[in-house]
């Protein structure tokens, strides 16, 4: 079976929801940033400081086209690994794209507590948010499914995304 994406802004529940969904329909779970962080061997908070945000972008993009030759994984992806067009062709391509979907306000409310977001590490991080999410969301809509997690449990999201690929083969 073709791979299955978590796509969609930090703070919306990929990681979560992604334990519970493998769990659930027993494949293995990558968390695409946490392997980065391991195999790397500091956070990203710092490969963002340097080398940078480009070279972070690069080994992402690495690691996307390794797990793409894989079958049967659950893999939360970065907040922006979707917004290139090599990467969305390569997810729609190999997998099924779920976009989890929050508010602004949601995600900083879930995020806040986190110094290892280093997009968030800015003055007014609501509005640098609702900044990525509107340049993000071209990208974010091009996945095969949208499902909000604004409300949701990670179990309820999960659920929805088990009945929609129950529903669509």
């Amino acid at each position: 079976m073709k791979n299955i994406y978590l796509v969609g802004f930090m703070g919306t529940g990929k990681t979560a929801v992604g334990k519970i969904l493998s769990k659930k329909l027993g494949k293995e779970f990558v968390e695409m940033e946490e392997l980065i962080e391991q195999r790397e061997g500091r956070a990203i908070v710092d490969i963002f400081k340097t080398p940078g945000e480009d070279h972070f972008r690069k080994l992402e993009k690495e690691l996307l086209l390794e797990l793409s030759q894989k079958a049967d994984l659950v893999i939360s992806c970065g907040g922006g690994l979707i917004c290139n067009e090599e990467n969305l062709g390569t997810l729609k391509s190999t997998g099924t794209v779920f976009n989890l979907k929050t508010s602004a306000q949601k995600i900083y409310e879930r995020t806040k507590k986190y110094t290892h977001r280093p997009l968030l590490n800015v003055v007014d991080p609501v509005e640098q948010i609702e900044e990525l999410l509107k340049k993000r969301e071209p990208f974010y809509s091009r996945a095969h499914y949208t499902v909000e997690s604004q409300e949701q449990t990670p179990q309820e999201v999960a659920d929805a995304i088990i009945n929609i690929l129950g529903n669509n083969g």
